[in-house]
């Protein structure tokens, strides 16, 4: 009855701790069992990912390809086959005889659905090189986005050939999408395998006991697992991209050391003060809790910004995100203080070098802080500067979309794509659908005619085929073929626009909008690949300021009811901006200028795709705000101690600083392993998430976060009266915490004084 009366004055996080303390064993065994469970459940997620996400639903394009696929049964030719003849031309007869065999043998596989080709469609143009040694086999694989891919992925081998008349080579959207996500694989395990031993290395430099070192990585183990298996759940209610699993593995790992070592940290450092082992756990989850909820929560913000996508890639990033810091959290708040209650001081044992110890007044920390709030002014004039600057080549960024050269220069298909681009004059592949609903021709033949040959006139357009024949140049150059009947049907009329290569790989959105921009006689719509990415572009910058302008809102709600004030999260909120302007002016540099192609092995394609450059910005938005969580929650304690700003700021650095860059070069080796993949996606996300994280701990915290509280003084905590009175109330405030009293209680429910 006393113990239960006991519980009235403690905090959540306090009554956490003790339960922790309590049922550590129970905790212990259930954290094993859902491991297990997780493990093997959530394993089979994998297979279940999809490829997709790049239609808009709703948009000009999607309606434009769903009426294509309907009416007419056709749609974007999503397999190409390269046929080089090894003597002479494509026009020779046996190689002509050997072209028309191949295109009937493909036509002929299962899953796909349309085929042509250089000899099928009358030796066009179109689909020879310059030098008439190269032609094209184009096919329609069927099914979803995924369906096709694996499809695809069997008919590689098969039509990676040659013998002693051709050659021949695969690639296509549906290929290329088979060997990103066979390579993102490749890549996760190295990634992996890079990184745990890096991150067992460091944790061990910075506890000095293999037992204190290992326990981060446990608590990650479990919520790799755990994540996975509520992705398992929720890809039964939506699409999740496959492309989700290596930001999954990443997270969990650096959320899982980075929340797991600051509860190490403070259970270590209340223990060496004195605090029996209970009393230290109750301690470490109040105070190092409480800071990984708000981290939490404030990362979570930033997640939930990018479910405002319009498809489902950018949220599978969110659902799993948002997973990893709910079992993250858990594991750190209820199984880690078990497992920390259990060890005690065992958490010390094979102790290696200088045993860990608090800092002191004079550590590295306390010193820095005290330098540069004596220069407060100079200090912050010159980072600001210094950001400003390797933020500035982000004025000439320029957003495109995905394409081969994401892969790496050894990838068949990209290969293969690559001769294409150089060789042919026509993009064929990514034609452009131009669809007339209720066009009748015989009423309207003059008008169809006069918009064909409109559309032929657009630079950058190679060919226009419609019912009434093939343009080119603003004229006709051929009249009805065969294949020309295939354009009409009772619902309406479409249009084969076919751009330039040179058009597709200097600006190819462009030709989109000029199309767009052009005068029908009739009601049309766009559709096709290149229409789809620009919608899909269109529709991600449209909801840029909304994000944006939910994360700064909510990120200084948070902050608010953290600290109490309305500066401190102003602060933040533009110090985190300038870090990822610098952020996104290096990547600039790095990716679309093609400054770092040959130290990192890519291929610049002379643009940064806007899905990748708006899941950085969000993910280092979230991780440069907890990390102002992990500092301002050890200043905000230290300030509510003395009530003196300076020595706050100086006593806070001091005891999360280490910690802080700690964290942060745990996740740069994270992140910085998911840079060594071969697609570029993801090399550009994990050398701009390498960036973020390391700025961030560095410019910002180290220099920028003590100059600024020093300018503003006691002004770093104001806030109105109306909204200091209202955070009173809602505020976040600890419990007091009376050692003494706590072990009672402790010892209260354990029924024993025993650790």
């Amino acid at each position: 009855m006393k113990a239960r009366k006991q519980m009235g004055s403690l905090s959540l996080l306090q009554r956490i701790g003790r339960f922790s303390v309590r049922y550590r064993w129970a905790i212990l065994i259930g954290g094993l069992v859902f491991l297990v469970i997780a493990a093997i459940a959530g394993g089979g997620v994998i297979s279940r990912f999809d490829s997709g996400g790049f239609d808009v639903p709703g948009s000009q394009s999607f309606s434009a390809d769903t009426f294509l696929a309907k009416q007419f049964h056709t749609g974007d030719n999503n397999l190409i086959l390269l046929v080089t003849a090894k003597q002479g031309t494509v026009d020779d007869p046996a190689v002509v005889q050997e072209g028309m065999a191949l295109t009937k043998e493909l036509a002929a596989q299962a899953g796909v659905l349309q085929t042509e080709s250089y000899w099928t469609r009358s030796f066009a143009p179109t689909l020879r090189s310059r030098d008439n040694t190269q032609a094209l086999v184009l096919a329609r694989v069927g099914g979803t986005t995924t369906q096709a891919r694996e499809r695809t992925g069997q008919l590689l081998p098969l039509f990676t050939r040659e013998d002693s008349l051709i050659q021949i080579g695969v690639t296509g959207d549906s290929a290329i999408l088979q060997q990103s996500g066979r390579q993102s694989q490749q890549d996760l395990i190295r990634a992996e395998l890079i990184s745990l031993p890096i991150l067992l290395l460091f944790l061990l430099f910075v506890f000095r006991s293999p037992v204190a070192a290992i326990l981060p990585l446990l608590m990650s183990g479990i919520v790799i697992a755990g994540t996975l298996l509520v992705l398992r759940i929720v890809i039964s209610f939506t699409p999740i991209s496959n492309f989700a699993l290596n930001l999954t593995t990443a997270l969990s790992l650096g959320i899982g050391v980075d929340y797991s070592l600051l509860m190490v940290s403070r259970f270590r450092e209340e223990l060496h003060a004195g605090k029996t082992v209970q009393n230290a756990v109750v301690r470490a989850v109040e105070r190092a809790g409480s800071t990984v909820c708000f981290s939490a929560l404030t990362f979570g913000v930033a997640l939930i910004a990018l479910l405002f996508s319009p498809n489902f890639f950018l949220p599978s990033f969110a659902y799993a995100g948002l997973a990893v810091l709910a079992i993250g959290m858990a594991c750190v708040l209820l199984i880690l203080p078990a497992a920390l209650a259990v060890l005690g001081p065992r958490i010390d044992l094979l102790t290696i070098g200088r045993r860990w110890s608090p800092g002191s007044e004079g550590s590295f920390w306390h010193r820095i802080a005290l330098f540069v709030m004596r220069r407060a002014f100079p200090i912050s004039v010159a980072c600001v500067a210094l950001l400003i600057f390797l933020g500035s080549p982000i004025l000439h960024v320029r957003l495109g979309l995905v394409d081969d050269r994401i892969l790496p220069a050894s990838a068949s298909t990209h290969k293969v794509q690559e001769n294409i681009r150089t060789h042919f004059v026509a993009d064929e592949a990514h034609a452009l659908h131009v669809m007339a609903a209720g066009v009748v021709s015989a009423a309207q033949h003059e008008d169809i005619q006069r918009y064909a040959l409109a559309l032929s006139h657009v630079p950058g357009i190679v060919e226009v085929d419609t019912l009434t024949g093939s343009y080119a140049n603003g004229q006709l150059s051929a009249g009805p073929q065969a294949r020309s009947a295939s354009f009409e049907a009772p619902q309406g009329i479409w249009f084969s626009v076919v751009p330039s290569q040179e058009q597709v790989d200097n600006n190819p959105l462009e030709i989109v909008q000029k199309i767009r921009a052009l005068p029908a006689p009739f009601s049309v719509e766009i559709g096709g690949h290149l229409a789809t990415f620009l919608d899909l572009q269109n529709s991600l910058l449209g909801q840029v300021p909304l994000v944006i302008g939910f994360m700064v809102l909510a990120t200084i709600l948070v902050l608010f009811l953290m600290t109490g004030s309305v500066v401190l999260p102003l602060k933040a909120i533009v110090l985190n901006f300038l870090s990822l302007c610098a952020t996104f002016g290096i990547l600039v540099w790095a990716f679309q200028d093609g400054s770092l192609s040959a130290p990192l092995s890519f291929t610049a394609a002379g643009t940064l795709e806007i899905r990748t450059m708006l899941l950085a910005f969000c993910l280092s938005f979230g991780l440069s705000m907890d990390y102002e969580v992990f500092i301002m929650g050890r200043i905000k304690e230290e300030y509510e101690r003395t009530k003196d700003t300076t020595l706050a700021v100086a006593r806070g650095l001091e005891y999360s600083g280490s910690l802080v860059t700690a964290a942060a070069f745990l996740l740069a080796i994270v992140f910085a392993a998911i840079a060594t993949s071969g697609i570029v996606l993801f090399k550009q996300l994990g050398v701009g998430m390498t960036l973020a994280v390391l700025l961030d701990a560095t410019i910002i915290r180290a220099f920028l976060v003590p100059a600024f509280m020093r300018l503003l003084g006691q002004f770093n905590w104001w806030a109105p009266p109306a909204l200091q009175h209202l955070h009173q109330r809602i505020g976040f405030r600890e419990a007091e915490f009376d050692p003494a009293l706590e072990r009672r209680r402790v010892t209260a429910l354990l029924g024993s004084k025993g650790d």
